[in-house]
């Protein structure tokens, strides 16, 4: 995730355009989403069999009787049901090109049937990679109605393909430049030379991550980190829709939650109709593959652009490490002035818009300049509309400065409670102060939620876990980063906040702080990046990531990760001048407990946020017991559930506490 965050708002001449009405109708109902109990994608795992796999692994055991005891520990390790399968090559004939078989199917994860497989497997033959590679794409299932799904193919090898026709970097390529969802990872186990390299070319080409197995423990490590990767891919959810490459064309949206594709070096546009009073946000959140190669300045860029072509406002955010891809959100407003005399505070028709800069990568796998993935990205798209404050109301003081809530905040301490991070905005899990334990994998980003109303502030550290390192290890380094996101989705605490969202890591003991300033309604009018998006109460977002090197350096193949979180200040009743502290009554539930039916039903009811065992049944959620308090708070306990409510118009989401003034119009989220 980036750290660059640059926003722009000028004013030109405005030409004279057919006013488009903000339509506040139904909002547009989520099309083919993946469900948060529904998997996110696929795996079929690809066993070379070939006769090299007979030799002995230097344990005094041979390279299959290995690659079958972590084939048994990936399957124990994957949620239960995921779709999972494997095909092998070189296992039926002494040699042959044409030498690769599906042994079982891609279907609901039945572990002894996957273990049984592997083990009436013999090593034999040849080594056609290539052709493997293609057969495995096609054993994967599509995606069905629309829905943006990963599909992994995640390649075992303890050699070079050494048949040439198809030539494996090239099938990677193609596949994947067909199939945005489409992953390749690939193990090398004991190889070096030209085998590692190929193996890293394919997993370049294929959008996936190469990994380094030079023993049997090693071989098990990385095979669980590549299939729980997949396994715990971004939920997206939205409706899907196409953007134009230019203004023209563009299609029109309401407010509401959707997803496109976009590559390398394009433009997506969207055409929607503004007041002339209303605050609109606009956030895109690129979702690339986990750790796939990109370059150091690969971004993306919103913005929101007026009928004359006036920028109203624009945000660029880069990626600034080339370890591998995490999600990658930018985010825009059109906030009209107190003056109302702009350009772009007049109503009209408006362009939203969404691009990729990036330096490319030939089909072949072949890096551009920067080394950047070639793949076209999952975007999901959330356009929202604000109402302006009821007449006559008074919005309290901006509140622009950190406070009690800077970098020497002291936060909860004391034992964690066990939480589980969801893979993204829709399903993270939600949390409260107190303290929170997880476990992380290398080029993995895990989510969380917290609930902070009007005067609240949100401050919490990340710890990264003093971790056993591989002796080879030594002198490597990775990073862990966090960011924060507003319930609009907008990133705070940088550019220009006091503090720094990433941290090396090596396996020692390594922390971050981060934090955001008080909420409140006139913060929209500061002109600070770390300030203005914190101007509406809701859920915020926490996102923790850690470096895809970090699978050179630890041994275990999850990393332990600790968060400190304080929700700092009393909830005030609403925006406005004078508000009085919000009472903390059970009027309607509360949002740790899921609220009310028109809500949504109950938190369980709508996925736990994320926070699941591995059977899906919802996690117990901390308390306000235990040493240093950790878990639940009044503060978090009180906090309110947004409601649907009906209007003249159609449905109006209202995502403030109930007595704010301030109204949000969003889509299916």
């Amino acid at each position: 995730m980036a750290h660059n965050h640059h926003r722009i708002a000028t004013a030109g001449a405005w030409i004279g355009a057919v006013v488009v009405a903000l339509v506040a109708g139904a909002l547009p109902a989520a099309a083919a989403p993946v469900g948060r109990g529904e998997a996110p994608g696929s795996l079929v795992m690809v066993l070379d069999s070939s006769g090299s796999m007979a030799d002995d692994d230097g344990a005094g055991r041979t390279r299959m009787e290995s690659a079958r005891g972590a084939v048994g520990a990936v399957v124990d390790a994957l949620p239960d049901g995921y779709p999972t399968g494997l095909r092998v090559y070189g296992a039926d004939r002494t040699s042959g090109c044409a030498d690769t078989r599906l042994v079982r199917p891609v279907e609901a994860l039945d572990r002894d049937a996957v273990k049984r497989a592997v083990a009436g497997v013999r090593p034999k033959g040849d080594t056609p990679i290539g052709l493997s590679l293609r057969k495995a794409a096609a054993d994967l299932p599509g995606p069905e109605g629309g829905a943006t799904r990963t599909r992994t193919v995640l390649l075992i090898s303890d050699g070079e393909d050494n048949c040439g026709t198809p030539q494996p970097c090239r099938v990677a390529g193609q596949l994947t430049e067909a199939d945005a969802g489409l992953r390749i990872d690939t193990v090398g186990f004991q190889v070096e030379g030209a085998a590692r390299e190929q193996l890293q070319c394919l997993a370049r080409a294929g959008n996936g991550r190469y990994y380094d197995a030079p023993d049997a423990a090693a071989l098990a490590r990385q095979l669980q980190r590549a299939a729980q990767l997949s396994a715990h891919g971004y939920r997206f959810e939205g409706k899907p829709v196409s953007g134009a490459a230019s203004a023209d064309g563009a299609p029109a949206l309401l407010p509401g939650q959707y997803l496109d594709t976009i590559g390398p070096g394009e433009s997506r546009y969207y055409a929607v109709g503004l007041d002339s009073v209303s605050t609109v946000n606009f956030a895109a959140t690129a979702v690339p593959q986990p750790g796939a190669a990109i370059g150091v300045s690969d971004g993306l860029r919103t913005a929101i652009v007026s009928a004359d072509g006036a920028n109203c406002d624009t945000s660029t955010e880069r990626f600034h490490q080339r370890e591998g891809a995490t999600p990658l959100t930018s985010a825009v407003s059109r906030i009209p002035s107190e003056q109302g005399t702009r350009v772009c505070d007049r109503a009209g028709s408006y362009r939203l818009v969404v691009e990729r800069e990036s330096s490319g990568k030939g089909p072949d796998g072949s890096d551009g300049s920067d080394g950047s993935d070639g793949a076209r990205w999952p975007v999901e798209l959330v356009y929202g509309v604000e109402a302006p404050l009821a007449a006559g109301v008074t919005p309290a003081q901006s509140a622009p400065e950190y406070g009690a809530g800077g970098k020497q905040a002291r936060l909860p301490a004391g034992s964690p409670k066990a939480v589980r991070g969801g893979t993204g905005f829709n399903d993270a899990a939600l949390i409260g102060p107190g303290v929170w334990k997880d476990t992380v994998l290398p080029a993995q980003t895990l989510w969380y939620r917290v609930p902070a109303g009007w005067g609240q502030q949100v401050r919490y550290d990340v710890e990264f876990a003093n971790e056993p390192t591989l002796k080879r290890a030594t002198g490597t380094y990775s990073y862990g980063a966090t960011h924060l996101f507003t319930p609009a989705r907008f990133p705070v605490g940088r550019g220009g906040g006091e503090f720094t969202p990433s941290t090396p890591y090596s396996g020692r003991p390594a922390a971050i702080r981060m934090g955001s300033v008080p909420v409140a309604w006139t913060n929209r009018y500061e002109t600070r990046p770390a300030v203005r998006p914190v101007h509406a109460g809701g859920d915020f977002y926490l996102a923790v990531t850690l470096g895809a090197r970090a699978a050179e350096i630890a041994e275990n193949p999850r990393i332990g990760v600790v968060l400190r979180v304080a929700v700092l200040g009393d909830e005030l009743a609403g925006p406005q001048h004078g508000a009085p502290v919000r009472a903390a009554e059970a009027d309607g539930g509360t949002e740790a407990d899921g609220g009310t039916e028109a809500d949504g039903g109950t938190e369980a009811d709508r996925g736990g946020g994320g926070n699941v065992d591995k059977a899906g049944n919802p996690a117990a959620a901390g308390d306000s017991s235990g040493a240093g308090g950790a878990g639940w708070t009044g503060i978090a306990a009180a906090a309110g559930a947004g409601a649907l409510v009906i209007t003249a118009g159609g449905l109006l989401f209202v995502r403030s506490r109930r007595g704010a003034a301030m109204r949000t119009t969003r889509g299916s989220a």
